[in-house]
């Protein structure tokens, strides 16, 4: 029995359907990628920051202190948060 029109044409829908999605699947799971990436950037730079600053360490260790699951803090238990090296060109160091 041959095709209809009619058939022909929901089976080209249904493949255009399937393409749609999977290109919006790609670009969902490149924007995750994107944002990981983003998060673990910024998360060097801070914690690279905290080692020079002390502002920035206190932020951080603020930062950690109030994460709000308790799987997140587990993460960081034995972490020790960076704080910067004192100097005499330190601001902050008593003369």
């Amino acid at each position: 029995m041959a095709e209809t029109e009619l058939e022909r044409a929901e089976k080209r829908y249904a493949q255009a359907k399937a393409r749609l999605q999977a290109l919006k699947n790609r670009e969902a799971t490149r924007q995750r990628k994107l944002d990981t990436r983003r998060k673990v950037i910024l998360g060097g730079a801070l914690i690279d920051l905290a080692e020079r600053d002390s502002g920035a360490a206190a932020m951080l260790d603020r930062l950690i202190r109030n994460l709000p699951r308790e799987q997140d803090c587990k993460a960081f238990a034995d972490w020790g948060t960076p704080s910067p090296a004192r100097s005499s060109s330190d601001p902050e160091t008593p003369s």
